[in-house]
């Protein structure tokens, strides 16, 4: 029987179609019971509806592909999502971040995408801002997901200006009616993009992250092999990670993470994005691990222990075909026209 692909559904199809998921026989004992639901609700360029990039979603799909699980991945509304989490519609979320929300009902996986959330602004006096203490009194551009979260309902002295998506932060931002923004490292640096490319200063950020927490499934306890499917998400993950299979999923070049276990961040590439003139110092860590002047190099799994080494093996230039940003440009023409 030929293998069936994932099926990804909006809220607004979920009713109208029956699905088709896909089993693989990796693990017997999980082959036979019902599919699990996971729900999500759309975050530009990490989870999307409508063909555009979707970073989780497609790290998430493919980690329980590999895991010979059974899944159905649902796209929702946010008023949607709480609700059919709570009344069991879904079997949990698989990009939930952890900032201060009752979790007591799920098992979390291992944190499979980090998130650095940065403060960031037009002018470089944003490099001072260490801590959220550092914003007093100053208007903040953020998303909703984050400011109406409990971590962030407690930094009083800040003056947030929430928004419902990213772009609507980012225009914050370009109309100078908030001179900050809070938002993810991968998101800034994906506008950072644009804005090289339209020859305009880049967005300047922070001397450190403000806050770090990460993308995770969230399963209620009560499902049927919780741990189990978990579990195997979670080995999936870590081999994904060491084989370069996640520079794919993100479009980065160079991931770091502690491959050897030795207190040393190690750096991870992939032949088909990664080249001889990547730059080491935009690598993403996958652990908040640093590197050192020890760090092993691993291209599509395998480990070198010389860039020398490594440079002998990749290709001069990047893909031909490599896209700009993973941000819209169309979509945010009219913001870079006012920056």
């Amino acid at each position: 029987m030929p293998l069936k692909s994932l099926r990804i559904f909006t809220s607004r199809s979920i009713q109208a179609m029956t699905v088709l998921g896909f089993t693989l026989c990796l693990l017997p004992a999980m082959s036979a019971q019902a599919k699990t639901q996971l729900a999500a609700s759309p975050f530009e360029t990490y989870v999307s509806d409508n063909g555009e990039p979707s970073r989780a979603t497609d790290i998430v799909a493919d980690a329980f592909r590999r895991a010979g699980v059974d899944v159905e991945l649902k796209i929702m509304r946010d008023a949607f999502l709480g609700s059919a989490v709570l009344t069991g519609k879904v079997d949990g979320k698989f990009a939930f971040i952890d900032l201060g929300k009752d979790k007591d009902d799920f098992l979390l996986s291992d944190i499979y995408l980090p998130i650095y959330l940065y403060a960031l602004g037009k002018t470089s006096n944003v490099q001072n801002v260490q801590r959220f203490s550092h914003l007093k009194d100053n208007r903040v551009a953020i998303e909703n997901r984050f400011a109406n979260t409990p971590n962030f309902r407690l930094l009083k002295e800040v003056k947030w200006s929430r928004n419902p998506s990213s772009f609507d932060a980012f225009k914050q931002l370009a109309d100078d009616r908030a001179p900050y923004l809070v938002t993810t490292a991968l998101l800034a640096t994906e506008f950072n993009k644009l804005l090289l490319n339209d020859n305009e200063e880049l967005l300047h950020f922070s001397a450190s992250p403000l806050a770090t927490t990460g993308f995770q499934i969230a399963l209620r306890k009560n499902v049927s092999n919780a741990k189990q499917i978990i579990d195997s998400f979670n080995a999936a993950i870590v081999d994904m990670q060491r084989q370069g299979v996640m520079n794919q999923h993100l479009a980065l070049e160079w991931l770091t993470k502690d491959i050897d276990g030795d207190g040393t961040a190690d750096f991870i590439g992939d032949s088909s994005i990664t080249h001889k003139n990547s730059e080491l110092t935009g690598a993403y860590s996958l652990d908040g691990v640093p590197t050192s002047d020890e760090s092993h190099y691993y291209i599509d799994g395998k480990k070198f222990t010389s860039i020398k080494a490594v440079q002998d093996v990749l290709g001069q230039q990047p893909p031909i075909n490599r896209q700009l940003s993973l941000l819209d440009a169309t979509t945010y023409k009219q913001l870079i026209q006012r920056w």
